[in-house]
């Protein structure tokens, strides 16, 4: 069971990610409200229809690999069929390499919905998402006019081949190894957690590959990156002979079992060919390209599993007969357990984060429609500068979140929810992946403090609190929003946390060029602590909006109610900013006093 949370995306895009504002840029003229309303709509009735109901039995059954091919679950590959069929892969990627030159944000809901109805199948084509973009900014001309039509079409996949078994984080220890040999490159070397590495759904995959150059130096300076396709390409695009790889294994998985997670091994023979995309020694640096990409498009993801997780917690919950309940008063019998009090706390801390999740997702995304398209260069140069900051922290925050939604989601069903057939404890697992890929949580809290803060004087981070602080104080001015109830609680709250972020920031800038580990050991907290905040931040400026505008799909009842749940989470989450401040503060003392042993 999944539906596309239509009405909370309108509302999101238009009141939070202000679309009104990337309609106007330029090259979004096709972008009509008609247009986003026909995209959202099909999209919703795609997901709903084809890619929900095969969720479940491909978790069930699996991906399958024999003699080097994989078999996918049933119904895989016709969804996608018909997924490039109806032109999906095209919307946000330029006419010239036949895309339809639509706004990113358009085409991140888009896959928004992929992910709700189905995670595992959606990562096919969020990483060819991904993996476009890097070569639409880094490739020469000559591969894009190859490789971009027929990626951008669907009818290729890309992948992402970073890390190697001995290596984890730690890119610059690969060993795969890539020598020059006339035009191209041979690769020889072994891979693992490729997420799609191989399939039936395409006729060729393009993997993205970081490799060594025999004279590069150790360390990351010396990992460059390679285009690697599964069948040699001639240069009218047509298929030549198959390359020198395979899968030779696939991971058995927590989660996203549908999916086939492959150990990639290249050059068991003559050597894998390969085109170096970038300048030697930079692959890092431009494969970061396509990671940051995916790090705010799995935060996307994971508000998409926790939304399903959450609807069907909600329907249980309206189902379920258990107990009779304060809320029944007198009347006699048992109540559906949506009357009790603890599964509605449970409810509406799910609702709530997923709500800001989505807030923080779509306003991140809205910053790359700006930093790609807007006129003038200051605010693209800005734009870049805030997507920059917000992603370990929209990573973490979404990530983390839902996986403690998806979980709650298990809870409110009880027993039942630790049964398989039930669904929910696939919600769980599926969602546990989105903290650990693309960078784990204490990665990109680590490069929040220390990139993002400290190397630049905390200057962005400055700048969006004073942008916070500075809403805070016009909205107190507002008479029209003193018809929301409680909304100068909403404001209280969120300015004592924005000074709570404020100080922590302030901690850092002080302690942590002295004191590397007392910052480090602090950052998980600050990241999460900026979650909170922000995302507190934009759920009130959604509606906030809303009222100031003159959009009548928005009820007085729907605004009472996003309301509500900002004052929610206000109340019951955003509190835990002042907290945090505290563990922030404290540093690294208890944290790295045990010795080795001791553990």
């Amino acid at each position: 069971m999944y539906h596309a949370p239509i009405k909370d995306i309108q509302f999101a895009l238009a009141h939070i990610a202000e679309y009104h504002k990337i309609a106007q840029l330029s090259g979004n003229e096709e972008a009509t409200p008609d247009i986003v309303q026909s995209i959202l709509d099909e999209a919703a009735k795609f997901a709903a229809n084809l890619l929900a109901p095969i969720n479940h039995p491909a978790d069930l059954q699996g991906s399958r690999l024999g003699n080097g091919a994989v078999q996918t679950p049933d119904g895989y590959r016709d969804a996608y069929q018909q997924f490039i069929e109806a032109g999906w892969m095209t919307l946000a990627f330029p006419e010239q390499y036949g895309g339809q030159s639509l706004p990113w944000i358009l085409s991140a809901i888009v896959q928004e919905m992929w992910d709700g109805a189905n995670m595992a199948w959606g990562l096919c084509s969020l990483l060819s998402r991904g993996a476009i973009e890097l070569l639409l900014i880094h490739a020469p001309e000559d591969q894009k006019s190859i490789y971009l039509p027929k990626l951008i079409a669907g009818e290729w996949s890309g992948t992402m081949n970073l890390t190697e078994a001995h290596a984890g984080s730690d890119l610059g220890s690969i060993k795969t190894m890539a020598t020059p040999h006339e035009d191209h490159y041979l690769l020889k070397g072994q891979k693992i957690f490729i997420t799609w590495g191989e399939q039936d759904f395409t006729e060729n995959i393009i993997h993205l590959v970081l490799a060594r150059t025999p004279d590069a130096p150790e360390g990351p300076r010396g990992v460059s990156l390679f285009l690697v396709p599964k069948f040699l390409v001639n240069k009218d695009a047509s298929l030549g002979e198959r390359n020198d790889l395979q899968c030779v294994a696939l991971e058995k998985k927590l989660g996203i079992r549908g999916c086939a997670t492959c150990v990639m091994s290249f050059g068991e023979e003559q050597g894998a060919v390969g085109y170096l995309v970038g300048d030697v020694g930079k692959g890092i640096a431009t494969m970061f390209t396509m990671m940051n990409n995916e790090r705010l498009a799995v935060a996307l993801q994971s508000i998409a599993v926790a939304d399903r997780a959450y609807q069907l917690a909600r329907e249980y919950a309206r189902e379920r007969v258990q107990s009779r309940s304060a809320l029944s008063g007198d009347g006699p019998g048992a109540v559906t357990i949506i009357h009790h009090a603890d599964v509605r706390r449970m409810l509406l801390s799910m609702k709530s984060r997923i709500e800001a999740g989505r807030a923080l997702c779509y306003y991140a995304m809205a910053q790359i429609d700006y930093s790609n398209s807007h006129a003038d260069a200051a605010v693209r140069e800005a734009a870049h500068k805030r997507i920059d900051l917000l992603t370990p922290i929209v990573k973490n925050w979404c990530t983390e979140s839902a996986t403690d939604i998806a979980n709650l989601g298990i809870q409110i069903h009880g027993g039942a929810g630790f049964i398989e057939e039930t669904g929910a404890a696939q919600h769980l697992r599926d969602s546990r992946i989105g903290s650990i890929y693309e960078g784990t949580t204490g990665i990109q809290a680590n490069d929040l403090v220390i990139r993002k803060v400290l190397l630049d004087g905390g200057q962005q981070m400055s700048l969006l609190i004073e942008e916070i602080k500075s809403d805070i104080s016009k909205w107190t001015q507002q008479q029209n929003l003193k018809k929301v109830t409680n909304f100068a609680a909403i404001l209280e709250g969120l300015l004592t946390s924005v000074t709570s972020l404020e100080l922590a920031t302030n901690w850092i800038l002080d302690n942590g060029r002295e004191s590397t580990n007392g910052a480090l050991a602090s950052a998980y907290h600050f990241s999460m602590m900026c979650g909170y905040v922000i995302g507190c931040w934009l759920l009130t400026k959604g509606v906030v909006n809303a009222i100031s505008s003159e959009d009548a799909k928005v009820s007085d009842a729907e605004l009472e109610t996003r309301a509500i749940v900002v004052k929610f989470l206000t109340e019951q989450y955003l509190h835990l900013s002042n907290a945090l401040l505290d563990i922030i503060q404290s540093g690294d003392d208890t944290i790295m006093t045990l010795s080795e042993d001791q553990f």
